[in-house]
């Protein structure tokens, strides 16, 4: 499917929702499904407003969060009749992007999810939104690495079709579970996502500097979403009081940062949609730039390898085959002391840090997902991206299911095959 630009995507739906009823007494997709002239009546005035994408009202929809409200429908056909619902508003006069969110999941040292569970959670969605001929993905609103990833392999297990994906930050560029944007878009760019970019968050204000430190990276086109500012809390109720005229006051400068996709979350309304429409083709998008043969890795910050680099030191002390020490601390399960190992790796200057779990006498898979997971918690050591080191390929796909970051794989030699 050809997209062309700039795209206008639709703006909110639960603050909407909000105004024709709904209290927050059951989730947003049951009152939706019981009401369903309301959203009816949303999305058509979003397409009449200019919008050429509409979201399919299936942010809770997943199996996890469909399960905490009760819902024991299937959740492929639970999603397919919402997503028919967005079918009936857009009247093919709006494409439809099937909408994922965060399950509320977490992997340790978060939570105890696993990453399968994460994985099935969204395929049985996907599978539903695929089912109802969605046009396209939004993976929105995300918060962790581990969640994106797993929703994108999901995805891609059941359609070939555009994926877009937005995380929501604070003013530093990290959302609140501390995966910073850069290391987002660095992984999942190389995952193959046609789009990345920002949603919720703050006002567009608030968001134009994040999306210029994701322009520096992104070789794929940028999405804003922004709320339409700040909530105050009135009568007990949010309050958002950006006007359609201030939202759309800085579409030049996110052209200019790459941005080609423009929407609206949290407050805004038809007529903020309406404005974007408006202006957006005054204005050129930025072109995507041309692939940059670069070696970009992350852990919390990005690590360039550029030929004026000389070389790149990696601590390999986390490695059980070139530390007794650490080995010991491994097969004794002090975790602990060994991370201390990795932090003064960091501290004496490694730019990357090199984790090898293999040995008899070790777990190696358990003992790789454990180890990276506390990594991850320290941002100090977080911050250098990740070697991941094993000869095993189940020990391998352990590191790279829960790094946070674009990491290095090393050590498999392929003499065994496939």
């Amino acid at each position: 499917m050809e997209l062309h630009f700039p795209l206008i995507l639709d703006g909110a739906t639960g603050t909407e929702l909000q105004k024709r009823g709904y209290t927050g007494d059951v989730s947003a997709e049951q009152w939706v499904l019981a009401h369903p002239d309301s959203i009816l009546s949303i999305q058509r005035d979003y397409v009449a407003a200019g919008s050429q994408v509409l979201y399919t009202p299936t942010f809770g929809g997943n199996a996890v969060k469909l399960a905490e409200h009760g819902v024991t429908e299937d959740t492929a056909a639970y999603n397919r009749r919402l997503a028919d619902l967005s079918r009936q508003a857009a009247d093919g006069k709006a494409l439809l992007a099937g909408d994922l969110s965060p399950t509320g999941l977490f992997l340790a040292p978060l939570g105890s999810a696993s990453f399968d569970q994460l994985v099935d959670a969204y395929a049985q969605q996907a599978a539903g939104l695929e089912a109802a001929g969605v046009d396209l993905y939004v993976i929105e609103t995300m918060m962790t690495l581990s969640d994106a990833r797993a929703a994108v392999l999901a995805v891609r297990s059941v359609s070939a079709k555009p994926i877009f994906v937005t995380f929501t930050c604070d003013q530093n560029g990290r959302s609140i579970s501390g995966t910073d944007i850069t290391a987002a878009l660095l992984v999942l760019q190389g995952m193959g996502i046609d789009a990345f970019g920002l949603n919720c968050s703050a006002g567009p204000d608030q968001m134009l500097p994040q999306l210029r430190r994701l322009r520096e990276y992104a070789r794929i086109p940028l999405i804003a979403k922004p709320n339409a500012g700040m909530p105050t809390i009135v009568n007990g109720k949010a309050v958002y009081d950006c006007t359609p005229e201030q939202f759309t006051a800085l579409v030049p400068d996110m052209l200019a940062s790459g941005v080609m996709i423009f929407g609206g979350c949290c407050g805004t309304t038809p007529a903020h949609i309406f404005e974007l429409s408006k202006i957006s083709g005054d204005y050129a998008p930025r072109p995507v730039p041309a692939p940059k043969h670069i070696t970009t890795l992350s852990g919390l910050e990005p690590l360039r390898i550029v030929p004026e680099a000389n070389f790149i030191n990696v601590g390999e002390r986390t490695n059980v085959a070139g530390s007794a020490r650490f080995a010991r601390l491994i097969r004794e399960a002090n975790y602990e002391e060994a991370l201390s190992v990795a932090r003064a790796q960091v501290d004496a200057g490694a730019q990357l840090v090199d984790v090898c779990m293999d040995d008899g006498l070790i777990d190696g898979p358990q003992a790789m997902r454990h180890f990276l997971n506390l990594m991850a918690s320290e941002p100090e050591i977080a911050r250098v991206p990740v070697m991941i080191d094993s000869s095993k390929w189940e020990v391998l796909e352990a590191g790279l299911q829960v790094v946070q970051g674009k990491s290095v794989v090393n050590s498999i030699s392929l003499k065994e095959g496939e």
